[in-house]
């Protein structure tokens, strides 16, 4: 199997993060937002090249995620982003409703009509990213938008387990959206934006579960895309 050295959004520097801190969050961000396929050959120092730091930062991030399920180092040092079967695949899909129907719910009391427009404004960067074709960007920013929800409620715990479900589905869910030629034909978020003014929670639960939903009915191919990876991902391919 080649290896390969991937493009990467890079997280912004900043006094506040150390060397270990941005390698970690710019590597979770780019498997969380699809940038590294699964099943593609990765090295610790082509990645640490790639960021301009040295390998040590780079094997402290993969340790943690490795310990997310976000990544897996071979015994020859090869990092990859795990294969994941379609049946694996839709339950991390049932499991992500679960969770965030509920953070959602909790989240519910703490909002504020400023709050409101603020996730308007996200909603606004979610389509116009994937109005430009755009899926590593509207990927983010529909992550965005999903997590300013859950965060209102100052006593949540569950989002470390919702970005979890985010980082393994991340790279199939970009490999599948960059093969569609139309996204969302209902905005599931103006229906969750209408329920938070309505302090409605039955219909802020739907209006998640749908938007959910409607992200794994538009990725069809879910078994042929497993398999095509496989292939690549096995040692004889090129």
């Amino acid at each position: 199997m080649k290896k390969t050295t991937p493009s990467l959004s890079l997280v912004e520097k900043t006094d506040l993060l150390s060397v270990n801190e941005w390698v970690y969050k710019t590597l979770r961000k780019s498997i969380m937002c699809g940038e590294i396929r699964p099943g593609s050959a990765l090295t610790i120092r082509g990645l640490a090249e790639c960021l301009e730091v040295s390998p040590m930062p780079v094997r402290e991030a993969l340790r943690k995620l490795v310990s997310e399920a976000a990544v897996e180092i071979k015994d020859n040092r090869r990092v990859t982003v795990p294969l994941i079967s379609p049946e694996k695949f839709k339950s991390l899909f049932a499991l992500r409703t679960l969770l965030e129907t509920h953070a959602a719910e909790t989240a519910l009391p703490y909002f504020t009509t400023e709050k409101i427009a603020e996730l308007e404004q996200l909603d606004v960067a979610v389509d116009e990213a994937y109005s430009c074709g755009d899926v590593v960007a509207g990927s983010l920013a529909n992550q965005a938008f999903h997590r300013f929800i859950y965060v209102q409620d100052p006593n949540q715990l569950i989002l470390p387990m919702i970005e979890s479900v985010w980082l393994q589905l991340g790279p199939f869910v970009r490999i599948g959206l960059s093969q569609l030629e139309q996204y969302y034909k209902y905005d599931r978020h103006q229906e969750a934006i209408e329920a938070l003014r309505q302090r409605d929670a039955f219909a802020l639960r739907r209006a998640i579960e749908s938007d959910i939903r409607d992200g794994l009915s538009m990725i069809r191919n879910v078994d042929q895309i497993y398999e095509n990876l496989k292939a690549k991902s096995s040692p004889t391919s090129n």
